[in-house]
């Protein structure tokens, strides 16, 4: 009988250390970073820049794509990148669209994707993240610094299923350092632009 007991004892101590290296080994799975997508159909890439001090003109991107790891458990996010069609753009006046295409501004003829990269982003709060990184726009690459709040991760409540991320980002840029010094004299245009960018992304 005292064997039995021992033998017992033993398996149970056994399946327990069995039991935590399962838990620890599907923890460390579900800590692993995941690639997340940005849905093209819920993304806005804007801008605002001041016209002559009168007012700030809204515009946007209408075709933009992007990518990033993300693990939602530690809060890692790396390798993102966004990409933006400037030849999208939309202000809601199709004379301002056009100029806005020529090389007076974006010159998408010659520079038809504008790009932002970052090899990773630091977390400030559990829910806010600030991502140091460089854009590329007319051929000249500067650093753009986003601070970045992840809105709410959840199943998506329409069409397909999917894990679903939304995030709001905003930033700055000084149009002048990338070489667009167009209606700066006078301050015309304005040379601040302030980037307004809200997505969601789907965990592939």
């Amino acid at each position: 009988m005292p064997n039995r007991i021992e033998m017992t004892g033993a398996t149970t101590r056994t399946c327990a250390c069995v039991s935590v290296m399962l838990m620890l080994s599907a923890a460390s799975v579900q800590a692993e970073p995941a690639e997340y997508r940005i849905d093209p159909e819920h993304v806005t890439v804007a801008f605002l820049v001041g016209h002559a001090g009168y007012a700030n003109v809204l515009g946007q991107f209408l075709e933009v794509e992007g990518s990033y790891m993300f693990d939602e458990e530690t809060g890692a996010l790396s390798d993102i990148e966004v990409v933006v069609n400037t030849d999208s753009v939309f202000s809601n006046h199709n004379d301002r669209d056009d100029h806005l295409r020529s090389g007076d501004f974006l010159n998408s003829r010659r520079n038809p994707e504008m790009t932002f990269t970052a090899d990773t982003g630091a977390r400030t709060s559990q829910r806010t993240f600030e991502i140091a990184g460089q854009l590329e726009l007319l051929g000249v690459a500067r650093p753009l610094t986003l601070q970045a709040t992840w809105n709410k991760s959840a199943d998506y409540p329409f069409g397909r299923s999917a894990w679903v991320m939304g995030v709001s980002a905003r930033g700055t840029v000084m149009r002048s350092e990338f070489g667009m010094s167009y209606a700066l004299e006078g301050d015309l245009v304005g040379d601040e632009v302030e980037i307004i960018i809200e997505f969601e992304a789907r965990r592939q």
